[in-house]
């Protein structure tokens, strides 16, 4: 029954309307978003620590044990597992949004949250589809250049981009990649913030996801496009610039989903006041 529950949610779980939205709020998501950065920047002094060196760490690692052909996968899947590291985030803004003490302190207690237990099984999800995207890329780099790794960056470098194969490789990695993309925003755009606000269950948390992507597909493709480009940006400088764009979109998210989807009675307020 607890199983059950953790996919599905309440027995009396009605399944959340979408609304229509059109491009013009997915700006206003990103301004609001960008107003809670702003309030008190103070709070994501941790995370100017955690991106930039996890990309370090990323690409040491990488560099060091002979896995250079899955550097960009690796960078790449920040994408796949992000709105999973932005759960904090979505808590913030949602304290904030109810006049509540909003201080990160605060968005790190959610191991007390009711949720949790439905988005530590979506967040699985997302890691096994991580892991299957990294596993797809290594298939595709070995059946391109064989099964012995480069031996330096400079000789990754150019077969990357000075061989046919490279750039084979770049243009069906890149196919391939914009898929799992795609599979990962439909089902997560609203998931982890549905689930911080009601009591709905991972199932029916994935399938609202999916309904208001199916119901909006140009301004939630434009919404991955704007991630896209913001975490390309961000990790250009060493993965720096991902400790303000992250936060920013994990705020905007929060906002997005507050738009896509409408708002229940008794049911969210109930679960937004047993939080924390």
């Amino acid at each position: 029954m607890t199983t059950f529950h953790v996919l599905s949610g309440t027995n009396t779980t009605i399944a959340p309307g979408i609304r229509k939205i059109g491009i013009a709020d997915v700006f206003d998501a990103l301004r609001l978003g960008l107003d809670d950065f702003r309030e008190k920047p103070s709070h994501y002094v941790f995370l100017c620590l955690i991106y930039p060196v996890a990309g370090v760490v990323l690409m040491t690692w990488s560099a060091g044990a002979n896995m250079l052909p899955l550097l960009y996968p690796l960078a790449s899947g920040f994408a796949l597992i992000g709105p999973v590291a932005a759960i904090a985030l979505y808590e913030i803004s949602r304290r904030r949004e109810l006049g509540m003490d909003a201080r990160w302190p605060h968005a790190m207690r959610l191991h007390r949250h009711p949720a949790i237990p439905s988005i530590l099984a979506v967040a699985g999800l997302l890691f096994v589809i991580f892991i299957v995207w990294l596993l797809v890329a290594q298939g595709l780099y070995v059946t391109m250049f064989g099964p012995t790794p480069p031996a330096t960056i400079s000789e990754f470098w150019n077969n990357i981009i000075g061989t046919e194969q490279g750039w084979n490789l770049i243009i069906v990695g890149n196919l391939v990649g914009f898929v799992f993309a795609v599979v990962v925003l439909s089902i997560s755009v609203v998931t982890f913030p549905l689930l911080l606000d009601r009591d709905v269950g991972a199932l029916t948390a994935i399938e609202t996801s999916v309904r208001a992507t199916l119901a909006n597909p140009v301004p939630v493709a434009l919404w991955g496009l704007i991630i896209a480009a913001g975490l390309v940006l961000g990790s250009i400088p060493v993965f720096v610039g991902l400790a303000v764009i992250m936060p920013i979109f994990g705020h905007a998210t929060w906002h997005l989903y507050r738009k896509l989807v409408e708002p229940a009675g008794g049911d969210a307020v109930g679960r937004r006041d047993q939080a924390l």
